[in-house]
């Protein structure tokens, strides 16, 4: 069938399927086994030191595809400088770039005169809107199901993409609660032209920096076993439900601020549950899909059930 959208044809991609940014977790391996599947991989820039780390990254891509994939830049950690991490994927001719958190506009700047396609993460109409105006390519829109930071307003993925696709003139791929051929068909029918997968993604064999503990709490939890957290600091992140992330509840139930949180909401905390395996002393991010993951295949195997599920649909329409 015939899986072409504006998304693909923007991308140079086969399927509309992105694979999301994915702090610490989403390097050469992933991405070029999403590229090389059909959709775009990304890496994650902002988990990476230096701009040689990146450059290192962009060139072990390269060397396992020669398929299209993406950097991904998370510009809302805390103020840390992004200028010369982009200025290194352009010199090395990324030719797609994805912007999450954070104001997008001094991006945009440092983009004009190329030719690279560009992505911008929203959780808001306005925010959609804002980031066409900036010159965006296309808009990804999370609703509040998704992993990792979300929007402020608690909006679900089934009202908010229809009302950016409703609000906007560019590409919209859809986020969040994402993880089947299912999800695929019904982002497609609200209007948008791509989906993008995150916790989906992580539960794969090609995802080789997560803790295999991480991945089969991914398979064994339910859509149940997610929390909201960092909701007091004006930034809502979707985490897997543990001792650690309910003492955090805690702590912003007792009012307490950014100085005394920010040991347990670290990337150290992050990387001791996601890499370690560590599950008592840190968090690790997961979306709502996880009731719906119940395996981790490689990501060509996921590709392929996803196809054939969301053909079946087709099918099924079409009669």
């Amino acid at each position: 069938m015939n899986w072409n959208t504006r998304v693909t044809e923007l991308l140079g991609i086969r399927y509309p399927i992105i694979q999301g940014g994915l702090a610490y977790l989403a390097y050469a391996d992933l991405a070029a086994a999403v590229s090389n599947a059909g959709g775009l991989g990304q890496i994650t820039a902002m988990s990476l030191e230096t701009p040689d780390a990146l450059r290192e990254e962009i060139k072990k891509v390269r060397e396992k595809t020669d398929k299209p994939f993406g950097v991904n830049f998370a510009i809302g950690q805390h103020g840390r400088p992004f200028a010369h991490m982009l200025e290194a994927a352009l010199d090395e001719g990324v030719p797609v770039v994805s912007v999450t958190g954070g104001n997008p506009a001094p991006f945009f700047e440092l983009l004009k005169g190329t030719n690279v396609k560009t992505l911008v993460l929203v959780a808001a109409v306005r925010q959609a809107v804002k980031a066409e105006e900036l010159g965006a390519d296309a808009v990804m829109v999370v609703g509040q199901e998704g992993g990792g930071h979300l929007g402020k307003h608690d909006i679900g993925t089934f009202v908010l993409v229809p009302r950016v696709v409703d609000s906007v003139s560019i590409p919209v791929i859809a986020s969040g609660g994402i993880g089947d051929g299912r999800g695929l068909m019904a982002a497609l029918a609200l209007g948008a032209e791509g989906i993008e997968m995150g916790t989906r993604f992580i539960a794969t064999k090609e995802c080789i920096h997560a803790h295999p503990v991480y991945k089969q709490m991914l398979v064994e939890r339910t859509e149940s076993d997610t929390v909201v957290i960092k909701r007091s600091l004006g930034a809502p992140a979707r985490a897997l439900l543990n001792e650690w992330t309910e003492k955090i509840l805690q702590f912003e139930r007792e009012g307490k601020g950014y100085e005394q949180l920010k040991e347990y909401i670290s990337g150290q905390a992050n990387k001791r549950f996601i890499y370690d395996g560590n599950t008592e002393e840190g968090f690790a991010w997961a979306g709502q899909v996880i009731g719906l993951i119940h395996d981790v295949p490689t990501v060509s195997e996921l590709f392929g059930r996803m196809i054939n599920e969301a053909e079946q649909i087709r099918t099924r329409w079409a009669n």
